[in-house]
């Protein structure tokens, strides 16, 4: 469930989400410490409990407040690391210093508990290193007093009973510490594969979005290799606005954000409606595609389809313009069929779908017809050859060997006068 939480996140954003936890968490172990000072009887290494105390809390005040205003180096992070791992060699060394010729082995429960309370502290900022840091340093401090303690109590007490009973007591309790410490550090690698997946699964799917409805978002993120650059026959549609230029010139800003915000989501919603991708947003203008990356026997009429759809909903986008007081648009809509190339192009950190060709070339001529012709749908015969149906149905008006710029050979041509068009 945080995988999937934090998948949106940005790494900066993670950070400081971990680290205002962790901050909080930090005074309920305080609250620990203290509960555990006055219900323990510490004796003479009460003044050691104390200090570990007040370090603790002096660290925990830091470390709220730099969470709290967002600040504070990377290394501080290890600093605190580091610092709560030595207040927990302090607080299991304090036992270490009962007077007398019997060594008093009184290592509570309860400071032990703080141990792997902190552990699981700095395990909580699932990073990995920070834990074999701190497990480290606990252990290393831990025992090496422990044997320093031992033998200097060995030289100064000669006749008193072997240590080697609580050598081995606290080597077994290092031990669970140490296999606490390695389980954590395993749990944190898993999460964390399992984070990058939800990470590189949500771009993913933010990226398919920006093209794709929802349905083919899902199928695509499942078959990613659809997604691969491969040649296709395809439909390309282009979509623009007419005399958007002086339109812009004449209004606000925020005029224009409206209506380019308002014509794209017409656009992109009808687009997917009939199952066509987005490929892009140029300016006014929009590329989509129909076939690509899902080749269906019905892609030249769902286009066909879609093509007439927008004739219908832009004429009323406009009438509906014109009723609230505000200037009137006009567009244009350009399709041609043919083989393309197509898939996600990779391009350092940014990735598009994207397809390009000479399909992709006549249907943007296309749709510049529409001006000459005063169409507001221009689309060739090859597109009405891969769909009979609409030969017939669609009183088209024909236009025989139109030229088109830049390439060779004419083609016949079918519009609807924007006179004519539909507008219900």
């Amino acid at each position: 469930m945080q995988a999937t939480n934090e998948a949106g996140l940005s790494t900066n954003e993670r950070r400081w989400r971990r680290e205002l936890r962790s901050a909080w968490l930090r005074l309920l172990v305080f609250a620990v410490l203290v509960l555990n000072l006055l219900a323990s009887q510490h004796g003479e290494s009460v003044l050691v409990h104390g200090q570990v105390i007040g370090g603790y809390g002096l660290a925990t005040m830091v470390a709220l407040l730099l969470a709290l205003k967002r600040t504070g180096p990377v290394w501080a992070t290890i600093a605190f690391v580091v610092i709560d791992a030595l207040l927990v060699v302090a607080l299991f060394h304090a036992h270490l210093f009962a007077p007398g010729e019997a060594f008093d082995h009184s290592l509570t429960a309860p400071s032990l508990a703080v141990g792997f309370l902190l552990l699981t502290h700095a395990a909580l900022r699932l990073r990995p290193g920070l834990v074999v840091l701190f497990s480290a340093v606990v252990l290393t401090g831990w025992l090496m007093l422990l044997a320093i303690t031992l033998a200097v109590h060995a030289r100064l007490h000669p006749k008193a009973e072997s240590e080697w009973p609580i050598l081995g007591a606290e080597g077994a309790l290092a031990a669970a510490f140490a296999f606490a410490a390695f389980v954590c550090y395993l749990l944190i690698k898993e999460h964390n594969v399992v984070l990058a997946e939800a990470v590189g699964s949500e771009r993913r799917r933010q990226m398919l979005a920006r093209f794709f409805s929802p349905g083919v978002v899902a199928e695509l993120q499942d078959d990613r290799t659809n997604l691969t650059l491969a040649r296709r026959h395809a439909l390309v549609m282009f979509v623009d606005l007419r005399s958007f230029t002086l339109l812009s010139e004449a209004s606000e800003p925020e005029a224009i954000a409206e209506v380019l915000s308002e014509y794209r989501q017409l656009v992109t919603e009808a687009v997917f409606e009939h199952g066509g991708t987005v490929d892009k947003f140029i300016g006014d203008g929009v590329m989509a595609v129909f076939g690509h990356p899902r080749t269906g026997e019905d892609d030249a009429a769902r286009a066909i389809a879609c093509g007439l759809r927008l004739t219908t909903l832009l004429a009323q986008w406009s009438h509906e313009r014109v009723r609230h007081g505000k200037t009137a648009v006009e567009a244009g809509i350009g399709l041609h069929a043919g083989p393309v190339v197509g898939g996600v192009l990779e391009s350092g950190r940014h990735a598009e779908f994207t397809v390009f060709g000479d399909a992709v070339n006549v249907a943007e001529r296309l749709e510049r017809l529409c001006r000459s012709l005063n169409a507001v749908l221009v689309i060739s015969e090859d597109v009405l050859d891969d769909a009979p149906h609409y030969r017939s149905s669609v009183d088209w008006i024909w236009k025989e060997a139109a030229e088109i710029n830049g390439r060779r050979g004419k083609l016949r041509l079918a519009y609807l006068s924007r006179l004519h068009a539909p507008s219900q």
